[in-house]
């Protein structure tokens, strides 16, 4: 398994979180996000083997699936007698999926509605999720909305530290510098394709903000190969977009290395990165994961890596948000 994982705090919280975190959107059964679904079996033994495994550091949602990531989480806790020891569970306030709406007495609704799922009576981590994807951005930002609402539920001592999880680059920075978020966490915008979110990891890593940076596979096609995928960043895509994720295969081909482990360590050895957020579907992706994470690049291929042409474009600015 190499070296043990690195553990690193979470702001001046006194959390401290493995280099890699488990992500268990997957595991809700999202087929219209992912294109195949996970059955309750599978994630059921996906969970048990996060919480056997060396990651101390877990991340769901309130509407991954619906509430189905949080249920299947909730359930393995109860069978275990609670979480393990020193783990780390963060999950995130979700908008009202039919309405859209997000204000104060949503968020906190979102939020009894997790502990319940969960059998928790207070949780480590805890987001406000896809502010761009509410009705009215107002509910969230006015004095006494949804974001005031976030830090209530700290101070109440129902959550250790309190992040901003989201997409759009451009509403993100404006709300995290208005703020003392302890965490944030972007995804897609920061892989070997893509380095859109740059500026925002600068600003975060420069005022002691832990930055959790998810889907370093962008969306699973780094991890899957592009014979296999049809998905880049969850939205299907067309043949001639496959071009620079055929060229990183190709580097890591002469390379012998597999382009899952160049995709990971990519994200790893940042230093800005507090911990890199993976999504799972079944078991056996935990000791791949830590594989991958541990595998000898040689500097040449991070030179040829580096060479490769990549986006800054928010990779998701034409998405269809689908929560299934």
């Amino acid at each position: 398994m190499g070296e043990p994982l690195k553990r690193r705090p979470i702001g001046k919280t006194g959390l401290e979180v493995t280099e890699i975190c488990f992500g268990t959107a997957p595991l809700g059964a999202m087929p219209d996000t992912y294109g195949y679904s996970v059955d309750e079996a599978t994630a059921h033994a996906t969970i048990q083997a996060i919480f056997d495994g060396p990651v101390n550091f877990m991340d769901t949602s309130r509407n991954y699936g619906f509430g189905r990531s949080e249920e299947r989480i909730g359930a393995v806790i109860r069978e275990r007698g609670g979480l393990p020891d020193g783990f780390v569970l963060s999950t995130k306030l979700d908008r009202d999926m039919e309405t859209g709406r997000f204000d104060a007495s949503r968020a906190r609704r979102s939020f009894e509605e997790s502990l319940k799922a969960l059998g928790l009576d207070r949780v480590q981590i805890l987001h406000l999720h896809d502010p761009e994807h509410s009705a009215d951005l107002d509910e969230i930002t006015r004095p006494g909305g949804a974001l005031d609402e976030l830090f209530r539920i700290k101070e109440e001592g129902l959550a250790t530290a309190v992040g901003l999880a989201m997409g759009r680059l451009d509403i993100m920075l404006s709300l995290v510098t208005d703020r003392p978020f302890d965490v944030l966490l972007n995804h897609n915008r920061f892989t070997l394709l893509n380095r859109s979110a740059n500026v925002l990891f600068d600003y975060a890593s420069a005022r002691g903000i832990a930055v959790l940076n998810a889907a370093p596979y962008a969306g699973g096609i780094l991890a899957k190969g592009s014979s296999r995928a049809s998905r880049i960043t969850y939205q299907e895509i067309e043949e001639s977009m496959l071009e620079p994720v055929r060229q990183i295969e190709a580097v890591c081909s002469e390379h012998s290395i597999a382009p899952g482990a160049a995709a990971i360590q990519f994200s790893l050895r940042d230093s800005r990165i507090t911990s890199t957020v993976v999504g799972v579907s079944k078991p056996e992706r935990i000791a791949q994961t830590i594989d991958w994470a541990s595998v000898k690049i040689p500097d040449q291929a991070w030179s040829d890596l580096q060479d490769l042409k990549y986006s800054e474009d928010d990779p998701e600015a034409s998405r269809t948000y689908m929560p299934g």
